[in-house]
């Protein structure tokens, strides 16, 4: 070390704080006289002399970073960008001298560093979101019109064990929106919910009929958003709500709007309302949904029978499920829509199994994430905003749904089996009772109690089946006789496109309306618990049509619960 440098040092080292705050600073690139050297948190300094214009430069060690000094991140990302080109600017000095760091002050410029990192990460994230939604608010926005986005939030999530929840499918627009699947599209800023959307070609003009969730009491002008080509189509909207709301808050409705000439595909649509802001409509929309029905058939239905289940909740009945699917199978039907809020896990293998099939399509149905569901029909008994789990809606989006897929539907419970006593499936049935009947909209077949409290177990069942949840359907062959001077209620198998509104027991409207078949040529056997108050033991009628169709149910039922849950 050279005479003047000891000198500088030793000089620095005299300064007190006070007098060192108060100096100039140097400059990066300018040289300074010993004594105005900055050494405000020198640890021992080290000078560096490089010849220029006949000049020594001197610099400082890298400073020691202290987050006491610093309050803020952005004061955080400065110290840290100050210290780091102090450093370098040292390293390039003395390359053979290391800097004198303690742990506590490498540990504290780690978590700085890492500090940067994350908010650099997150404000890279933000600004690309913020750039997302206006590049995509741009490429909305119509001549006379723009497109919003509402979401909507779920109230509550099922206690189920496992739950379908509809989703937008990633990758496909319409006009610029995201098209969603499944049912449960919110209305933006109204209480309502769309289920599905379809081709009316049953009407003198070309009209789009959504079945729909509302809240009764709310006026609202409904429009159809049509994405037509790639470009957007407005039509005011009728609103019909259901009769059968049974006085709960929300009812079924369908609303429907005629396709204007200048849209020849209505290939998506979207229910909305129309407000204004700035002197200009603006369309508030969630997603758009495929249309569906675009094309009518009269013949080569890709079905016979589908039947429409509605609604499965926190179903837990593996043997009766199987059962009942496999009945359905020896009775001619070829698809099975089941409108699932819930199930058990087993349930869900075993669905899963018949979906791989394609015996079942599983329509998600959240409907109680959004709406407080009833578990009943009489507001006062059970409390809720929608009638027993939305199953109205949902058995007339099933009608429609596949109304060109199948030639019948059936609008029955999982529970419920119409049996032919004279015919041996549906396949034969229906003709037979078009042919004495001169009637072809939809037959209504009795309801039969078969209860759970009296059963009869088949020396013929397997153990296999003993090892599963639920009731073994071939136990119960006792029904409780009708009175035939009461009311008895049914289900019904009809052609879907002569209906127009569906519900529970029936028809509301359609072309024909539906005829009351005789029981004794078939009947519904609804196997279900029923309290003995309400019929006497020695009245109950023997019946074992069931078991007609033992020989061929039995080994069905075996073989899917060993390939569905596993069984060796």
């Amino acid at each position: 070390m050279s005479d003047y440098e000891k000198q500088n040092r030793i000089t620095t080292r005299a300064k007190s704080k006070e007098q060192v705050e108060k100096e100039p600073k140097g400059e990066p690139g300018t040289s300074l006289p010993p004594q105005k050297h900055d050494v405000e948190i020198i640890t021992g300094e080290s000078s560096c002399s490089s010849p220029q214009h006949g000049k020594k430069k001197l610099l400082s060690r890298p400073q020691s970073l202290s987050i006491k000094k610093v309050k803020t991140i952005e004061g955080v990302i400065k110290r840290y960008k100050l210290a780091l080109k102090s450093y370098r600017r040292w390293k390039r000095c003395f390359p053979q001298r290391k800097p004198n760091l303690s742990p506590k002050t490498l540990l504290v410029s780690l978590i700085l560093m890492i500090i940067f990192i994350l908010v650099h990460l997150v404000y890279l994230d933000w600004t690309g979101a913020e750039k997302e939604i206006v590049h995509q608010e741009a490429a909305e926005k119509q001549p006379d019109f723009s497109l919003g986005t509402t979401h909507a939030t779920p109230s509550s999530t099922p206690n189920s064990t496992t739950n379908a929840l509809p989703s937008a499918e990633p990758h496909l627009t319409a006009c610029g929106v995201p098209v969603q699947s499944g049912p449960m599209i919110k209305v933006a800023h109204h209480k309502a919910y769309v289920i599905g959307s379809y081709v009316e070609h049953r009407l003198s003009s070309k009209t789009i009929r959504t079945v729909a969730i509302v809240f009764r009491s709310e006026e609202v002008q409904y429009y159809c958003l049509l994405c037509c080509d790639g470009r957007n189509i407005s039509a005011a909207a009728s609103l019909d709500i259901h009769s059968d709301h049974f006085e709960f808050d929300y009812g079924t409705a369908d609303i429907t709007c005629q396709v204007p000439t200048t849209c020849t595909t209505p290939a998506y649509v979207a229910i909305t309302s129309q407000t204004h802001e700035g002197g200009r409509s603006v369309w508030n929309i969630q997603s758009f949904q495929s249309v569906g029905n675009q094309q009518p058939r009269t013949e080569n239905f890709p079905y016979a029978f589908t039947v429409c289940i509605s609604v499965m909740y926190d179903y837990m009945n593996v043997l009766g499920l199987v059962q009942a699917m496999e009945m359905f199978k020896l009775l001619g039907v070829q698809k099975v829509a089941i409108y699932k809020t819930s199930c058990y896990p087993d349930m869900q293998k075993v669905l899963d199994y018949y979906v791989r099939q394609g015996f079942v399509d599983i329509i998600p149905w959240t409907v109680s994430s959004y709406i407080e569901v009833a578990r009943g029909w009489k507001k006062s008994d059970s409390p809720g905003e929608l009638e027993f789990f939305g199953q109205i809606v949902a058995l007339n989006d099933c009608v429609y749904r596949y109304m060109y897929e199948s030639h019948y539907v059936a609008l029955q419970d999982l529970d419920e089996l119409i049996l032919p006593l004279k015919e041996d499936n549906w396949t034969t049935l229906i003709p037979y009772l078009e042919k004495i009947y001169q009637h072809h909209a939809g037959f209504e077949f009795e309801n039969n109690i078969f209860p759970l409290s009296f059963n009869k177990t088949p020396e013929n069942t397997p153990d296999l089946w003993k090892q599963f949840e639920g009731e073994n359907i071939s136990s119960h062959v006792y029904r409780i006789p009708n009175d035939p001077n009461e009311f008895n209620n049914f289900k019904v198998i009809v052609n879907p496109r002569l209906v127009f509104k569906a519900t529970v027991h029936g028809l509301l409207d359609s072309m024909g309306g539906t005829v009351r078949v005789d029981p004794k040529i078939a009947r519904m056997y609804h196997i279900k618990s029923y309290s003995s108050k309400y019929f006497s033991p020695e009245s109950v009628i023997r019946d074992t049509r069931l078991w007609d169709y033992a020989d061929k149910l039995i080994p069905a039922v075996s073989e899917v619960l060993r390939q569905a849950l596993n069984i060796q």
